[in-house]
């Protein structure tokens, strides 16, 4: 799944992210939703998350299970 729908995603879900740092190159950054910083619910580049580890940038992929 991917991660521009505010619905799909919730606190202690595993996620991929991209840092704004890391958006041209676009390098992803796994790890666990802590909170979920977009309001609306879709974005077009992705919702915006803090993951435990601190990091901050937009879901681009839902990690399955």
């Amino acid at each position: 799944m991917d991660g521009r729908t505010r619905a799909h995603i919730r606190p202690g879900v595993q996620v991929k992210i991209v840092l704004k740092k890391d958006q041209r190159s676009g390098v992803l950054t796994e790890g666990t939703v802590k909170d979920i910083l977009t309001n609306s619910p879709t974005h077009p580049h992705g919702i915006k998350v803090r993951l435990t580890s601190g990091d901050v940038g937009r879901v681009k992929e839902i990690v399955e299970a």
